[in-house]
């Protein structure tokens, strides 16, 4: 039986670096064992804040991908400074921490780069698979966001291909992600992002979400959503050596506004006055940590104990994981954010280590540590005492060890394989079925 075809319509391929990428490059690599070929279409000068060279190995030599090229004012704006190239990542200063040109950048992303400032991108695009679709036949479309600019280019080709099933998928939210409050919208500015995002959930025959929480609420908007979460590939096997010290690392982006500021703190009182913790204690950082965190960090004793190894490739920041003895996440403190659920997540589960995290209280990651029992998660307003016994039982069962074996946790229905077959039978169900 012939394969099936799906076009995905993507901003992030590599070589960009961190965790927008990921999802759609495993997805790619395990559709054709689940009856469809993909074909990638992408920007050919993409403006990345993040380069990974290696995950261009994970890239199937028959895949075909389709390039054009991109105009972005992100690198005209780059001229007011750092505070742009950290917008560009997804981060940006908060409260007294904006100087004016932070303020004006965000103002002006929010206002007059509607949804975002990949959206130039979309009437070219729009052009060229307009033509595309009618040389080439395709059973499915998809666009994966941020950057959401990408949804309006699949909301334009369904009112041309009505009989083409078109699957929006939302990494994050749109109007419902923590930072929408920060970007200074006027009114006017505020219902087009929304009218917008309503046409995108109306139009698209499948939402897809990447949390529970999200899913109910895009359908409480009028999509036709599903959860598909992100996940991971391979599980810890073995145990490992115990490491010289008890190491609690954070992998990823760690940007002001998922600070946890009160860890910093307990960290600081331990080290204060615990004797043996602060004689056995690291603290590691493995991404890129926002300037002003680590400042605040450079002011404590803490500092001393910390090992900050920057931006490291997939590979490498997945080995640090497996080498930690707890690993942190942390998410926004904002009741709406309780549906977030970071992709790194999936590939701390998977090395069997601890997980300690942050965010607002009954959240989907709550729900995941809890009955996979992989570690504890904690409001921002938990007291320091909560937090401290936490981490000296995880610091004692390492100091009783002689080696750390892997926890062996029912993470199966998180790997990328059993995902991506999911995905195919959302695939399955709505191709043939799809009306505009």
């Amino acid at each position: 039986m012939a394969l099936k075809k799906i076009l995905i319509i993507t901003y992030y391929w590599p070589p960009a670096g961190g965790p927008g990428v990921q999802r759609w490059l495993k997805f790619a690599k395990y559709l054709p064992e689940n009856g469809w070929t993909p074909t990638v279409f992408t920007p050919d000068n993409p403006s990345y804040p993040i380069v990974d060279d290696t995950l261009e190995k994970e890239v199937s030599k028959d895949l075909q991908i389709i390039k054009t090229k991109i105009w972005e004012p992100y690198q005209l704006a780059e001229i007011f400074g750092k505070e742009n190239k950290k917008f560009k990542a997804g981060q940006f200063d908060v409260g007294t921490n904006q100087n004016w040109k932070s303020r004006l950048s965000i103002w002006v992303r929010g206002n007059f780069f509607i949804p975002d400032a990949r959206v130039f991108w979309v009437k070219p695009s729009v052009k060229y698979l307009r033509k595309y679709l009618e040389q080439n036949h395709f059973d499915a479309i998809v666009t994966t966001g941020p950057p959401h600019s990408l949804h309006l280019i699949g909301l334009e080709l369904k009112k041309t291909f009505p009989k083409l099933t078109w699957i929006a998928d939302f990494r994050d939210p749109w109007t419902e992600i923590s930072y929408y409050r920060h970007l200074k919208l006027t009114p006017a500015a505020d219902r087009k992002h929304r009218k917008l995002e309503k046409q995108v959930f109306e139009a698209a025959d499948i939402t897809l979400a990447t949390s529970y929480t999200d899913a109910e609420n895009f359908r409480k908007k009028g999509a036709n959503s599903f959860c598909i979460t992100n996940g991971f590939d391979g599980m810890a096997t073995s145990n490992r050596e115990r490491n010289q010290k008890f190491t609690l690392s954070y992998i990823g982006v760690l940007e002001q506004l998922r600070n946890p500021e009160i860890l910093w703190d307990v960290l600081e009182d331990l080290i204060k006055n615990d004797m043996e913790f602060r004689s056995k204690f690291e603290l590691k950082f493995v991404g890129r940590i926002d300037h002003k965190i680590l400042s605040h960090i450079d002011t404590l004793e803490l500092n001393k104990y910390v090992r900050n190894l920057g931006y490291l490739n997939h590979a490498a920041s997945q080995n640090e994981m497996q080498s930690s003895d707890l690993l942190l996440i942390t998410n926004f403190p904002d009741e709406q954010s309780r549906g977030i659920i970071p992709g790194k997540i999936f590939e701390y589960l998977a090395t069997g280590n601890s997980i300690l995290s942050f965010g607002p209280e009954n959240s989907d990651v709550m729900s995941i540590l809890n009955d996979t029992g992989a570690g504890r998660h904690l409001p921002y307003h938990v007291t320091p005492s909560e937090i401290k016994q936490f981490i000296l039982s995880e610091f004692n069962k390492w100091k009783d060890s002689d080696d750390v074996p892997a926890e062996s946790r029912e993470v199966s229905k998180f790997s990328r394989k059993k995902l991506t077959e999911q995905l195919a039978k959302l695939l399955e169900s709505s191709v043939g079925r799809s009306t505009f």
